[in-house]
Order: C-alpha cells, then sequence, then structure tokens
C-alpha cells in the first residue's frame, strides 16, 4: 500500500515540476519519503487508496494544507507560501508534513473534497473555439460541463492582448497578455454571449467566502499570475451572473440540448473534465451532444468546444460544429495545444 501511494505522489510530483510549481515539487518529495515510512501523510492519503488516479488525491491533499496557510492556521508552513507573502526555504516539506501532523482531522476531511482548479487561463486556450463559432453571424448560448465556480463562463469579459491587437474590456481585471506562441487567432471578431450557464456535481459560489477560499487553496502557491488572474475573474463573477446547477454533466447536457435555440449558436463547452468523470458518463455525454449534433440546423446551430489532455506535458483544443461539421464526425478539428492551465498556448488552427 505505501509503495502505491509513494508512485502516486512521485507522479504528481512530475506533474508539479512540469507545470512549473518548484514549491510543490520540494514538498512532494518529502511527502513521498513520509508516506514510505507511513507517517501522517500516508495516513490521510491511505483512506483514498483505491481511487483512480484520475481523481487527484494528491493535488487535493496539497490543497487542504493551503486551506490551512490561507486561514493563518499554519505559521511555520506559511513563512516558505508565497501566496501569503512568505518565501519558499530549506525545511518547507519538513514543515508540510508537521502541519499535516498538526491538523490531521482537518486535512483528512478537506482531502476528501474535490478538487476545484477553476483555471482562468484556459480561457486564452478556449477564445480561439469560440471565436470560430461566433464567425458564423450568430450570438453564443454557452454550455460548461464541470464549470466549478463558473469563472470561464464570463470569458468574453476578460481582455486579450497580443502582436497589437486587443479582444474585450478595456479595464477588466483579467489581462491575458501575449497567451499564444507564434500564431494566434483572430481577435478583430465579436463574441456576443447571451446565454451562459454551467453544471458540476459539486459547484462553488464565488460570491461565498469559504468557496472564494477553497478556489484559491487549489492554486499552487508559487504561482503568483494564476491567483492574479483568479482574484480578477472573481471580481468579474460579482459582476456578470452566470449560474451553475447541481447535476450530473450528461443528464444536464441531455436536458440543455433538447431545447433547442433558434437563432443563437449553442456551444458545449469542458476543460480538464472528462478525467472526473466516469466512463459511462463520458459516453452519455458524447453520445448527447452527438445527438443534438445530428439534429443541428443553420439556423440553430450546436458546437462542441472541449480542452482535455492529449499527454502528459499537455492539453488538446478540439472544436466540433453542426451541421457544418457533419461529415468530418464528432472528433471534429484540434486548433490548438496548450499546457494544462492555459498559456502558452501553440494556435494551430
Amino acid at each position: 500500500m505505501g509503495s502505491d501511494l509513494a508512485r502516486v505522489v512521485r507522479a504528481q510530483q512530475q506533474g508539479c515540476e512540469i507545470g512549473g510549481s518548484d514549491l510543490y515539487t520540494t514538498v512532494l518529495e518529502e511527502v513521498a519519503l513520509d508516506v514510505g515510512r507511513g507517517g501522517p501523510c500516508a495516513r490521510v492519503l491511505a483512506a483514498h487508496a483505491e481511487e483512480p488516479v484520475a481523481d487527484a488525491v494528491v493535488l487535493r491533499l496539497l490543497a487542504a494544507v493551503h486551506e490551512l496557510v490561507l486561514a493563518g492556521e499554519a505559521p511555520d508552513l506559511a513563512r516558505h507560501y508565497p501566496s501569503v507573502g512568505g518565501v519558499p526555504g530549506a525545511g518547507v516539506g519538513e514543515a508540510f508534513v508537521a502541519a499535516v501532523a498538526d491538523h490531521r482531522e482537518r486535512v483528512a476531511e478537506r482531502t476528501a473534497a474535490p478538487i476545484q482548479t477553476n483555471e482562468v487561463g484556459r480561457s486564452a486556450a478556449l477564445l480561439g473555439g469560440f471565436l470560430a463559432v461566433a464567425a458564423a453571424g450568430r450570438p453564443l448560448r454557452v454550455l460548461e460541463v464541470g464549470a466549478s465556480a463558473g469563472l470561464n463562463l464570463r470569458f468574453d469579459r476578460f481582455r486579450y492582448e497580443a502582436g497589437g491587437h486587443a479582444l474585450g474590456p478595456e479595464g477588466s481585471p483579467v489581462v491575458l497578455r501575449d497567451p499564444w506562441v507564434d500564431r494566434r487567432p483572430d481577435l478583430t471578431g465579436p463574441v456576443p454571449v447571451v446565454e451562459r450557464r454551467g453544471c458540476d456535481l459539486r459547484p462553488l459560489d464565488p460570491l461565498d467566502a469559504g468557496d472564494r477560499m477553497r478556489l484559491r487553496a487549489c492554486l499552487w502557491p508559487d504561482q503568483p499570475d494564476r491567483r492574479a488572474r483568479l482574484d480578477g475573474a472573481l471580481a468579474v463573477a460579482a459582476e456578470v451572473p452566470a449560474p451553475v446547477d447541481r447535476a450530473d454533466a450528461a443528464t444536464w447536457t441531455e436536458a440543455c440540448l433538447a431545447d433547442p435555440r433558434p437563432g443563437v449558436a449553442t456551444v458545449v463547452v469542458h476543460s480538464i473534465v472528462a478525467q472526473y468523470l466516469s466512463p459511462r458518463t463520458r459516453r452519455d455525454l458524447q453520445r448527447a451532444v452527438t445527438r443534438a449534433g445530428a439534429a443541428a440546423t443553420p439556423e440553430a446551430p450546436v458546437a462542441w468546444l472541449r480542452m482535455e489532455p492529449s499527454s502528459v506535458q499537455e492539453a488538446e483544443v478540439r472544436l466540433t460544429c453542426w451541421p457544418a461539421d457533419r461529415a468530418r464526425g464528432p472528433e471534429g478539428r484540434v486548433l490548438a495545444h496548450s499546457a494544462f492551465h492555459g498559456p502558452p498556448v501553440r494556435w494551430e488552427a
């Protein structure tokens, strides 16, 4: 059991290294050692040893402890966490394990909660897809699966700047500057959104203090750009409604798509969600979208925009539009590749 858990920790350590978090790479070195000797981290993680790797239990442990830091309950560890003004230093791994030991019951409780990385940077990867759908001249009805707090449902209220071009309102608290490598989508077209709605099994409310804390805890403490984007998106959320229903992904999508909307383009979108769905739910979700696509008309088109892992290091952005892509099949076309959290994005369409 301990060796299996240690392998899971090592795999997440590699993910954090690829994702650019030196802090968590160092912390997880000590967590792996603690798991090997049956310490407090091992006892917390053991309760989830039978869960699929895709359930991200190690990220949930990291977020549970980050919550303690943000709440001011782990001062020794906070000295190392930039998210509260600390500076990473020698002993951060040992301080992390000590925090788990001191607050084991609380950490165990919060580790059971699902990860909620409502990463705003993913909007830069998805934007080109929304632009491609809107180019047909119809306003968008956006339906997001696994929306968490629904922050990316407000993608059109963020500002994107690259190569002397810009899209989005001036003065937006979220500004994504030069998120694309080499080429970029055409930023000149409008992206009118007339409806935005999402679903999640455990949605968060961006106006609730506790839920905002959870969102911040799921970010990696040594990545200030991501924190700034999150804080900006929370400010946007306070001004732009985007309801997120507590619902199963496939059932909710099927119900929404049963109500065609002539005059608008309906876009079903999700980003880094598929791994958290059961195989049956993934099949049912695809069936619901493709069935709606088969019934789509030029007056009521349907699009499926998704950003999901294509390898251990990056995600792939795909778009299928009906009826335009009917001959192409549900796989559609690849628009871009990006890091899991968004920038840098390689635009390929």
